[in-house]
């Protein structure tokens, strides 16, 4: 009797150890890839909000963080999942191309234009487009990212609004990094020059300098970041049921509440806006 006992424990204990094993296997392959931005990642967003996502599904999310345009070719290729970015003309163009069946707004910030505290071309206030025609005049020195990202297009957008075609006249001031907004910002506190950045990277930046925010508040540095499921029409191979559990996740009350607890510094960094 006691032998066969043994016998039945160790073939229970086997049989565990098989479910085990195969539960773990199963559970590594739960992860979607996300191609998102820099401002996400380099504000800790993510960080703060996708431990939360695992927790309430199981899946791992790995991100790819680059300037919008790198995100959404990375998605056009077939080589993410879901994407998660910025630039609401690019992510509707995107869609109507077939790429992805729907766009949903997930949550906003804003852009600010920081540089030295003594503000040599004065720019300080309220208006963006007299800023940047006041740095343009003041041949100030200004570090653009020029790589495509959301924040890029957005500050094209503005130099247009102010009656500058900055692609034509590149004053001499103007530096194109091509970069992300971190590395943009550490040229701009090394060399006390002016940068466009989104508030939330600005929040969580280590290494300031002597650069403080001079222009806020004006409503067109409005930053509206939208998520978008591959659409598997495309590209088959795509774990779209898995990113659309993404996708439903970030924009429901408890993703949309993960959204909102993310603070440094005891400020907020996005405000969630989801339809749902």
């Amino acid at each position: 009797m006691e032998g066969l006992m043994r016998r039945r424990l160790l073939t229970w204990g086997f049989a565990l150890v098989g479910a085990v094993t195969a539960l773990s296997a199963a559970a590594q392959g739960q992860f979607i890839v996300m191609a998102s931005t820099t401002s996400t990642e380099q504000s800790g967003l993510f960080g703060h909000l996708l431990p939360e996502f695992k927790k309430a599904t199981g899946i791992d999310v790995r991100v790819v963080a680059v300037g919008t345009g790198q995100a959404l070719d990375m998605a056009r290729r077939g080589d993410a999942d879901v994407v998660f970015v910025h630039d609401t003309a690019a992510e509707e163009k995107f869609v109507s191309e077939g790429y992805s069946t729907k766009r949903e707004p997930v949550m906003v910030n804003d852009f600010v234009l920081v540089g030295p505290a003594s503000d040599p071309a004065k720019v300080k206030g309220h208006d963006i487009a007299a800023a940047l025609s006041k740095l343009r005049a003041a041949n100030a020195t200004f570090i653009s990212r020029s790589d495509r990202s959301g924040t890029h297009s957005a500050e094209l957008r503005l130099w247009k609004a102010a009656g500058i075609d900055i692609a034509k006249d590149k004053f001499a001031g103007y530096k194109e990094c091509g970069c992300g907004m971190g590395p943009a910002l550490n040229m701009g506190s090394s060399s006390n020059a002016y940068v466009f950045t989104d508030r939330g990277t600005w929040l969580s930046f280590k290494n300031p300098g002597d650069l403080v925010v001079l222009v806020e508040g004006d409503k067109r540095l409005f930053n509206q970041y939208g998520v978008m499921v591959v659409n598997p029409a495309k590209f088959p191979h795509v774990k779209s049921a898995l990113a659309q559990q993404f996708a439903d996740w970030v924009v429901s009350k408890a993703g949309q509440d993960a959204i909102a607890a993310y603070k440094i510094g005891g400020h907020q960094l996005f405000f969630p806006n989801a339809n749902r």
